[in-house]
């Protein structure tokens, strides 16, 4: 009994063209899934969003971003405050170096950035003895060499709340209680010892008189 063997069929052009397409996209995602994502690599980050503080009080404002080991000199840092009425500039920084010229007077002094955490990708702003008038939206723009980003927070300073001072202990009243318990405690004394001494003198025994047999009067 001879048995005839069945060919194998050869794959059509259309399973071929499948199977190439399935391989490519499993090769893309291995590769891509060893590699971060190149798009979107530098950000700007605020560390808190909104900020309450009080005049006369100091404050720190800060960002994050990412940094690469050689850009510690190539950094462009702008960052203002926006209002409705005014745009002011708080801090600018070109390629490393700060230009105060371009600040805004209402922050002529008063503002410090940490240099030294720069290249941790860190931006930290000292604003001291805040104002009401710093109140608004703040907004830092950071550049470098391999990208750019910005992000924005903000502050609102009230006015400082009246505290009432301390009150004082009223010494002169508390002298006044002791000058009258003193008197009133002397005039108690006094009259004390005058009922005293008015009943000395009742029950004190006086001089007697007795007429003697012969007429005279004699005192005992």
């Amino acid at each position: 009994m001879k048995f005839r063997h069945k060919a194998a069929r050869s794959p059509s052009n259309t399973e071929k063209m499948t199977c190439s397409i399935l391989l490519l996209i499993t090769l893309t995602s291995c590769v891509c899934g060893s590699f971060p994502p190149a798009a979107g690599a530098f950000v700007v980050n605020v560390t808190q969003s909104s900020y309450q503080a009080e005049e006369n009080e100091d404050i720190t404002l800060e960002w994050t971003f990412t940094t690469k080991p050689d850009s510690s000199n190539s950094f462009y840092i702008y960052c203002e405050r926006i209002t409705d009425l005014k745009v002011s500039v708080l801090y600018d920084l070109q390629a490393g170096v700060e230009v105060p010229e371009s600040q805004d007077g209402q922050f002529a002094g008063r503002v410090q950035c940490d240099r030294d955490v720069l290249r941790e990708g860190r931006l930290r702003l000292h604003v001291s003895r805040l104002r009401t008038e710093d109140s608004g939206l703040y907004l830092c723009d950071v550049s470098t060499a391999y990208g750019g980003s910005f992000s924005e927070c903000r502050l609102n300073v009230t006015a400082a709340r009246d505290r009432p001072e301390p009150e004082r202990p009223n010494t002169g009243s508390w002298g006044m209680i002791v000058l009258y318990c003193g008197l009133g405690l002397t005039a108690a004394a006094a009259a004390v010892l005058g009922v005293c001494y008015c009943l000395f003198s009742h029950f004190q025994p006086g001089e007697q008189s007795y007429r003697s047999p012969d007429g005279s009067e004699e005192r005992v």
